[in-house]
This record gives structure tokens, C-alpha cells and sequence, in this order.
């Protein structure tokens, strides 16, 4: 989840009056909510059973977003962010600004994805302007999504709940954007940590949030990173391979190695802020999460999926990370962001996070291919874990999406007349 999206977005959509006379819904959304795939589709994509008990519901409707600190840039942007949303027609709702600015950026970084495939290619200028483009899109949507729910009186956990998911998966296409637009490729051992410590931080961040309650932003948070990466993209379209490539004096490394110190750095900085709050920062019984669980608990599920994907790219016989990592950064991020989502869903509804999830299952045959001595040619077992794991994630977020919006009576793409009076 942004900075902005949650300090002054989606994260600030809790109900203050949620409906407590009804009966909890544990249905699909057919009636209360707008169908997020019609038809067969949409029957095949939900799950078998609902992904949220009733007491999961219930603990739902008690709560209410707590968030602390600001970062550097944030004020300097609200003028326009105001702005912004002052142009944005009052029938739109908010989970539809979300997900058009996550589509655009998704768009755009599949675009380069299309044009560099093993991230050391050179890509057409107008595509790093576009997705220069995109991200700038996203973070002004992702920014004024909570503006419009409060503006149209539509705020809800499920708004919250969509934004954190959103960004989640926003992450993966921005960390894999970032190592192409630099062309990172050429040094794959720091592509893979770059992406993969983007994925892990966005986790940590949500992991400190169910230990504690409260989100946490610092004076560099996602804001000031986005801006950033912007400007890199910039770069890659005025100076192309020979900017990335060239050596810095004295030093004498590459220029592309200068953002992947910059994300080393921060990651130790980051973590250690993550970490300080996860061991001293429990809310619950006897310093437990807000679940009353082990403030270590979540850290199954993120060191799983780290752990499978070091080992498999470390042991592939025709280095498949190597030959293609986008591929291979967009089946674990996935994965990254279905984990993610279901952190976020333990914290808002106070329970505990389990192991066992459909979503190990892609990294899973990568895993037991490998032990197997790659029987299968890895590069199809490897396009095999990247449709499973978006099925999943897919599945997943539309069982939630509409479940949570049958119990609270509310439309997950569009706003409630009455709430616009």
C-alpha cells in the first residue's frame, strides 16, 4: 500500500456505522455487489468455499485504519492531489479509480516486458516515456482513491482492503519495470535482489502493521520512491543503453549499479525500522500481533517464497532465471502479492495467517521438476507456476472482493445512490 493511497487514499475508508443487524453474508456478491467476472468466467474464478469465516466478518466490521508519520514529499503534493480529485465525477467510484491506475501501470511495464524480455535489451524510447507515464498515473490514482470515498460518502473496509491489494501487485510490475528500465539483466544476481527486497519491504511494511495495528510511514516512504523510479525511466529514454552502461569515475562501476546500491541500502534501512516494530511493537497478549498470534508467524509465508526462489534459481541446469527473469519475477510476484493480500486480510479481520495456500503450488513444481532432474523442460514448468499463480491470486481476490461486499451490502465498482445525497 502507497503512502499516499493510505494515508490520504484508500486506507482511510472505514466504515464508522456498518450494518450489525443482519445477518453475516458469507455469499459471492451476486446481489450486493457488481460482478467482477460475468457468467461461466466468473464461476470458474470464484472459490469453491468463502475465503472469509463469519467471525473473520464480523471482526471485519470492528475495523478502523490506523496509520502514523508522514513522508518528505506528501504535503508538497496535496495541492495537486486536491485538485485532482475536484475533477473526478462523483458517480465514479472509488475502487474503480484503484484498479484503472494499477491496469496502467501494469499496461504500460507489460509493454516493456514485451520489448525486453531478459531486461538487457533496449527498448523503444516512447515506451520508457510511457511507462514513466503509467507509474506517474498510478500513484495520482492510487493518491485520490480515499479522497473520492469520503468526498462520496462510500468509504468502507473493502476500499482499504482493494487499495492494499492493488499496490501489492502494483509492486511486482514496478520493481520489474525498474531492473528493465536499467537494464539489469546484465547482472542478474543484483536483479534478482532488487526485486525480490522490493516484494519483501512491501510485505514487511504490512507484516509490522498486523504485529502493531498501525502503519507506519517514513520521511523517504513509497511516494518519494515512486518519483524516483520515475525519473530513472526518464533516463532510460534520453540515454538508452550507453547512460546505464557507462563507468563512473574513480569508482569505476557501471551507472545501473548506482540504483541497486541505492535499494540495498534502503532495504537495510527499511528492515531495520520494520524489525525494531515487529520485536518491541506486539498489541496483543503478551506482545503477540493483533491476532493474538507470533509476531514471526508471517514470516512462513515471505521466507517460503524467498527460499524456493533462491533455491531454484541457484540450482536450475539452463539457468532459467538468467535466460528469463521477467517470466520469472512475475510467477513469484504472484505469488508475493497473493500472500500479501491474505496478511492484510488477517490484519483487518484480527486472525491468523496459515501456512498451506494454493499459491505454493507453481513454485512447488518448479521445486520438485528441479529434484527430479528437470524431466520437464523447465521453461515450460516455469510458464505453467506463472498462469497458476495468477489464477490463484485472481481467484482469490475476487472470492474476497465480492464476499466482503455481499456482507456490508455495498457495490465494488459502484458507489450506492443514497450515498450520493
Amino acid at each position: 500500500m502507497s503512502a499516499t493511497g493510505q494515508q490520504h487514499g484508500g486506507g482511510l475508508r472505514s466504515r464508522r456505522a456498518l450494518v450489525r443487524d443482519r445477518e453475516p453474508g458469507t455469499g459471492t456478491g451476486v446481489e450486493a455487489s457488481c460482478w467482477l467476472a460475468p457468467g461461466v468466467l466468473r464461476r470458474f474464478i470464484e472459490l469453491p468455499s468463502p475465503p472469509l469465516s463469519r467471525h473473520q466478518l464480523k471482526k471485519l466490521e470492528e475495523h478502523r485504519y490506523s496509520s502514523a508519520g508522514c513522508s518528505l514529499l506528501e504535503p508538497l503534493m496535496q495541492r495537486y492531489w486536491e485538485w485532482l480529485v475536484a475533477r473526478v465525477p462523483a458517480w465514479i467510484a472509488p475502487n474503480l479509480i484503484t484498479v484503472i491506475g494499477l491496469a496502467t501501470n501494469i499496461v504500460t511495464t507489460l509493454v516493456l516486458v514485451y520489448y525486453c524480455p531478459t531486461a538487457t535489451e533496449q527498448a523503444p524510447l516512447w515506451a520508457y516515456l510511457m511507462c514513466a507515464a503509467g507509474l506517474f498515473v498510478y500513484q495520482s490514482l492510487d493518491a485520490i482513491d480515499g479522497k473520492q470515498a469520503r468526498r462520496t460518502n462510500s468509504s468502507s473496509p473493502l476500499g482499504e482492503l482493494f487499495d492494499h491489494g492493488c499496490d501489492s501487485l502494483s509492486t511486482v510490475f514496478v520493481v520489474l519495470g525498474t531492473s528493465i528500465a536499467v537494464q539489469l539483466g546484465t547482472n542478474p544476481d543484483w536483479m534478482f535482489f532488487c526485486c525480490f527486497a522490493g516484494m519483501f519491504m512491501f510485505y514487511c511494511a504490512h507484516w509490522q502493521t498486523y504485529v502493531s495495528g498501525t502503519l507506519r510511514f517514513g520521511i523517504i516512504d513509497v511516494t518519494e520512491v515512486q518519483l524516483f523510479i520515475i525519473s530513472m525511466y526518464l533516463l532510460a529514454a534520453l540515454g538508452g543503453s550507453a547512460f546505464w552502461q557507462a563507468l563512473i569515475p574513480i569508482v569505476n562501476v557501471q551507472v545501473k549499479m548506482v540504483p541497486a546500491v541505492f535499494t540495498f541500502l534502503g532495504a537495510i534501512f527499511s528492515c531495520t525500522n520494520y524489525f525494531r516494530v515487529i520485536f518491541t511493537g506486539g498489541v496483543g497478549k503478551n506482545g503477540s500481533t493483533i491476532a493474538g498470534t507470533s509476531v514471526l508467524s508471517p514470516v512462513l509465508h515471505i521466507g517460503s517464497v524467498i527460499v524456493l526462489a533462491v533455491m531454484i534459481y541457484k540450482k536450475s541446469a539452463v539457468q532459467l532465471f538468467e535466460k528469463h527473469p521477467c517470466l520469472y519475477i512475475l510467477a513469484f510476484g504472484f505469488v508475493s502479492a497473493k500472500i500479501t493480500n491474505k496478511l492484510v486480510v488477517a490484519h483487518m479481520t484480527k486472525s491468523e495467517m496459515h501456512l498451506h495456500d494454493l499459491a505454493f503450488l507453481g513454485p512447488g513444481l518448479l521445486f520438485f521438476n528441479q529434484y527430479f532432474n528437470s524431466f520437464i523442460d523447465e521453461y515450460l514448468v516455469l510458464w505453467i507456476a506463472l498462469v497458476l499463480s495468477l489464477l490463484d491470486l485472481v481467484r482469490y481476490c475476487v472470492s474476497v472482493c465480492n464476499q466482503i461486499a455481499s456482507h456490508l451490502h455495498i457495490f465494488v465498482f459502484k458507489i450506492k445512490p443514497c450515498s450520493l445525497h
